[in-house]
């Protein structure tokens, strides 16, 4: 799992019939690091800091075994300090 923070929005209209509708996101991990894309599975808004969980765990989290993601959010964090 990883704490990281939901950038944006990623708008891709065409995409593989697999990912459905569920929404897209750009998290980043730290200021000035690199961007991953997530698959949102709770309902997540820019600026939350979010628990992010990648290979098999996020695609079931994402719904399915079969489903083609790599990096899937599954919490919202309440409270969370990034510089300790």
């Amino acid at each position: 799992m990883k704490i990281m923070r939901v950038e944006k929005t990623l708008v891709s209209t065409n995409r593989i019939e697999a990912f459905g509708h569920r929404p897209l996101l750009v998290v980043q991990e730290k200021v000035g690091g690199s961007r991953s894309v997530a698959v949102d599975a709770v309902g997540c808004v820019p600026g939350d800091w979010v628990i992010c969980v990648g290979s098999s765990a996020a695609r079931e989290a994402a719904g399915s075994k079969d489903f083609p993601s790599d990096l899937t959010i599954v919490g919202i964090i309440d409270h969370w300090n990034p510089e300790g």
